[in-house]
């Protein structure tokens, strides 16, 4: 279900990665904006707390800039040939491991109104980096006329062994279950 609801299942080269999170920013800052506006329209000349400002629009904006940006992410990472089930929630345990870090030992801060360290900043940076520039993975063109095959489909059988079949005998490999004496 995660596969179809994040895009972990889809790939997104680098110039569509690229775009999309423009596009993105683009569109989340136009909405930002309007909430804005109709915060400040109905409190003209009024002092706004924090609390004011956190109203149901302000959480939907913030969730759904999250999910498309976890998605762009998702399907880039995908692109790579990396695993995003497993980059994703590894690079959101050492960003909350360096929150924490910076907010305990505030000598490793990057500054009095950060809370992150250098490394958190590093791990940020090299992500930005390889999403955006690394090359793609899993892609070789077709070279002197060949067409490019594709290991993720099964291979066609003849004979009456079923395609569910020929994917377990595939997957166990030639020596699965022979007992070496």
């Amino acid at each position: 279900m995660l596969g179809f609801l994040f895009g972990f299942n889809a790939r997104l080269g680098r110039l569509n990665y690229f775009l999309a999170t423009i596009g993105l920013a683009v569109l989340m800052t136009a909405i930002c904006f309007v909430i804005a506006a109709s915060v400040y329209r109905y409190n003209p000349g009024g002092k706004l707390s924090a609390a004011d400002l956190m109203g149901w629009p302000t959480i939907a904006a913030i969730v759904l800039f999250a999910c498309a940006s976890f998605t762009l992410q998702s399907m880039r990472i995908r692109d790579i040939g990396w695993d995003p089930v497993c980059v994703i929630p590894a690079w959101i345990a050492v960003l909350v491991v360096d929150h924490l870090v910076a907010g305990k030992v505030h000598a490793w801060a990057l500054d009095q109104d950060h809370h992150g360290t250098i490394i958190g900043a590093s791990v940020n940076l090299v992500l930005f980096l390889a999403l955006t520039f690394w090359p793609s993975g899993d892609y070789e063109g077709p070279t002197s006329g060949e067409t490019p095959s594709k290991p993720d489909l099964p291979s066609r059988t003849t004979g009456a062994t079923s395609v569910a079949a020929a994917r377990i005998a595939r997957a166990a490999g030639p020596g699965f279950g022979r007992r070496a004496f």
